[in-house]
């Protein structure tokens, strides 16, 4: 995401592409800090969290899309990958409750 976003317009740099660098470090970011955490209840929540930081992006890469800032094939590929990680997600929360 931070290549994809290197893109966009300078004017952006504060706006969307600060948000979707944050949405998509959020996600592996709350997977590590629920794992340490060592209790499940606390786990499943930070999975929740990270799965909800997917829709952020995901969310992100459709305006992306609509402003003209990522072209069509790019904003399949990478919509694509991110509703794979949210399923994977899903799949782990579903495992541990």
């Amino acid at each position: 995401m931070y290549r994809v976003s290197d893109d966009f317009p300078r004017q952006e740099m504060y706006g969307l592409t600060s948000q979707i660098r944050r949405a998509s470090v959020s996600v592996p970011s709350n997977i590590a800090e629920g794992n340490s955490r060592r209790s499940k209840p606390d786990y499943v929540q930070f999975l929740k969290i990270s799965r909800g930081s997917c829709s952020e992006v995901e969310t992100q890469l459709l305006i992306s899309k609509n402003l003209n800032f990522l072209e069509e094939n790019e904003y399949i590929k990478l919509n694509k990958d991110i509703i794979e990680i949210s399923k994977m997600l899903n799949g782990l929360i579903n495992s541990l409750q």
